[in-house]
């Protein structure tokens, strides 16, 4: 992705979230430590892995996770990890006894002190020796912006939305925020005007984390809160002017959002500017009143009203002209939410609001989506909202693709649907007058064409193929949209690795999982696909690695690396670990991820071995919005084959014999799903 933006940091970020923590089965903690049992119907198979081998040495507590600089998010209980040193020692923390494995390396699951600060105890002896470490980790409270006054309290955090604000005039902007019970809540605007907040009871959110990594369901139930408060805004500018929609120079609205004391979801503000903040008197002000007490705290939004002429914006992911992008913009159906849509540079919409670093776009009269500010540029005022005509379509053959030919007379934002054995190509904002569709000489790829309209604005184009979808990707030519649709490679069912072309990812550099004993990821990857390598180069596969070397690379070359080396299949190998607060003796395994439905087969044949190989308990795959497994050129998936922070999972990771296993597990799953290709053909 773009260097030194924002928004390659979030894929990064979200990325390492999505290949996060989860454990694997560990060896049982001495007594009285015994881990939580897990549920009857989790029990894994018996692990396969090498033993831990025994390490007698030096005493020398200490902690990998939480490192020094971190701060937790947790309810109650959480983990720790480390080393002792030696398998000789004894452990405690905070005086319950934590078992230590025989390289040295432990791992606890604590309850958390319901403090900022919290100081952590290890006592660790041996026969001969003795270590004490007092450990400081930060902890993030969930009242950390309450303002209590009185009998009544507001939580000043909890104000959505908050930041800069784009909006048509018609528009409702729902506000809602949390205060005591039975409290009066209002905004309070500059000019004087109050918009009141109405209690609406709802149950506590379930962190995300619980919902996707923690297998325990008694933890989705949660208690009624009846502190939560909801009001409607509408026709109103509220606080300071953010400015245009859609500056000029797109980074201009980062400076503006960073003016104003925040920097969206971005979690990074690359951008330092002098102190301008506007007057407090600029600002509205949220109210909480019960009796005579009152809770006042500045709500920190701008809400700016759209001009009734349209903007319209051309998307281009290389803004700042630093010619290293993918040429797509993302969308997303929400400000901040997982990709939907992909739009090649080019495309044209109408703006119909912002919100922090996101704008909202319409698609059609129904649909709107939400791309990167930063990734759009305006065009000149007073052009119409674009609408465009879908003529008559044709379809190209070439050696290892087929190519439809697509004139729209605007470059209208798009949505490609795949199927099994189909593709249906889905315009926005376009009508259809699709006259001829001519096939060309005859071909053994696509069965049929179909066009559609199935809304005023809306056209679809389906293409039927004769085998099991591939790969595809568009992208525009001038006035035509492009599509190609890959052909499957022939594939021999008696020696299926014979001629392939398979690109590894050795996943990492940089960020990744750190073991106890101090393994990287990057590291224990890098070992695994080298090992992998040699097997399919035994078999008879040509193998492109996307490193292979301890340097860091970017998410996005990789994927780019694998399409310009023209590879059939991508597989990125990963090892796992677990966000904060899910316990690692009860949640983990292995998992293989996809993003597209192409790659599901190929996806449980590697998840089928790795367990078989593994003896690890089956987590089964998941679809995962991963920027290694996004793209469409090739089925591709991400595996997380052991847990890294468990300690018996990290020593098999340092083992030779640990990675062979992991490597012939995806070799043997790799194998199986492109013979079972070869069948289907």
């Amino acid at each position: 992705m773009v260097a030194n933006r924002c928004r390659r940091w979030v894929i990064l970020l979200t990325w390492a979230a999505a290949c996060a923590p989860r454990p694997t089965t560990p060896v049982a903690p001495a007594k009285p430590a015994a881990p939580p049992r897990a549920p009857a119907d989790s029990a894994a198979t018996s692990s396969v892995l090498p033993p831990v081998p025994r390490v007698r040495g030096a005493l020398e507590l200490r902690v990998i996770y939480p490192p020094p600089d971190a701060v937790v998010q947790v309810r109650d209980s959480s983990f720790l990890f480390g080393s002792a040193g030696t398998g000789d020692a004894r452990l405690t923390v905070n005086g319950t006894p934590v078992h230590v494995w025989p390289n040295g390396a432990w791992l606890a699951w604590l309850p958390f002190p319901n403090d900022s600060l919290m100081q952590f105890q290890l006592d660790a002896r041996t026969a001969t020796d003795s270590s004490h470490l007092i450990y400081t980790v930060r902890r993030l409270l969930p009242d950390r912006g309450r303002v209590s006054v009185g009998a009544v309290w507001l939580d000043s955090l909890s104000l959505a939305p908050r930041g800069q604000v784009w909006v048509s005039r018609d528009e409702y902007l729902s506000l809602t925020a949390n205060a005591a019970e039975g409290a009066l809540v209002r905004l309070r605007l500059p000019g004087g005007a109050i918009i009141p907040l109405s209690a609406l009871p709802q149950p506590e959110e379930v962190p995300t984390a619980v919902r996707v990594f923690d297998r325990d369901t008694t933890k989705l139930e949660t208690p009624l809160r009846r502190d939560h408060y909801v009001g409607l805004l509408r026709g109103k500018a509220v606080g300071p002017d953010p400015g245009a929609v859609l500056p000029k120079d797109p980074f201009l609205s980062r400076v503006l959002a960073i003016a104003a004391g925040h920097c969206g979801r971005e979690p990074v503000c690359p951008v330092a500017i002098p102190d301008i903040q506007p007057p407090d008197s600029a600002w509205p002000v949220v109210e909480a009143i019960v009796g005579s007490d009152t809770a006042r705290a500045r709500w920190p939004l701008q809400v700016s009203l759209l001009d009734t002429i349209p903007v319209i914006a051309q998307f281009d992911d290389d803004t700042a002209g630093l010619g290293t992008s993918d040429s797509l913009t993302v969308g997303r159906a929400l400000p901040g939410g997982t990709y939907h849509w992909f739009f090649p540079t080019g495309t044209r919409a109408e703006v119909i609001g912002r919100q922090d670093g996101d704008l909202r776009i319409r698609l059609s009269a129904g649909s709107d989506a939400w791309v990167p500010t930063a990734d759009s540029r305006p065009l000149q005022s007073g052009l119409p909202v674009p609408r465009g005509m879908v003529g008559s379509v044709r379809l190209t053959s070439q050696a290892d693709r087929v190519t439809l030919r697509v004139p729209v007379t605007q470059q209208v934002p798009f949505e490609l649907v795949e199927d099994d054995h189909s593709l249906t190509l889905h315009l926005y904002g376009t009508v259809g007058d699709v006259n001829w569709m001519r096939y060309g000489p005859s071909d053994s790829l696509i069965r049929r064409m179909t066009w559609q309209q199935p809304a005023a604005d809306e056209v679809t184009l389906t293409l039927e193929l004769a085998s099991a979808l591939w790969g595809y990707r568009a992208h525009w030519e001038g006035g035509d949209l492009l599509l190609d649709v890959r052909r499957p490679p022939a594939i021999d069912e008696a020696d299926p690795l014979k001629g392939r072309l398979i690109a590894l990812d050795p996943g990492h550099p940089p960020a990744g999982a750190t073991g106890p004993t101090g393994l990287r990821e990057a590291v224990a990857n890098l070992a695994v696909a080298e090992r992998l390598r040699a097997l399919l180069r035994a078999a008879g596969a040509r193998v492109l690695m996307t490193r292979t070397t301890d340097t860091p690379v970017d998410l996005w070359p990789r994927v780019k690396d694998a399409e310009r080396g023209g590879a059939e299949l991508l597989v990125s190998i990963h090892n796992n670990a677990l966000p904060d607060g899910i316990n690692p003796f009860l949640n983990n395994g292995t998992s293989v991820y996809y993003n597209q439905s192409r790659s599901i087969p190929l996806a449980r044949a590697v998840q089928a071995e790795l367990v078989r190989r593994l003896g690890l308990r089956d987590l089964g795959i998941g679809r995962g919005d991963l920027a290694l497994v996004r793209g469409t050129w090739m089925p591709s998936v991400l595996t997380e084959g052991l847990f890294m922070i468990l300690p018996d999972q990290e020593a098999a990771l340092r083992d030779p014999r640990g990675q062979q296993l992991y490597a012939m597990a995806l070799f043997d799953g790799i194998r199986n799903f492109l013979r079972e290709r070869a069948r289907e053909e």
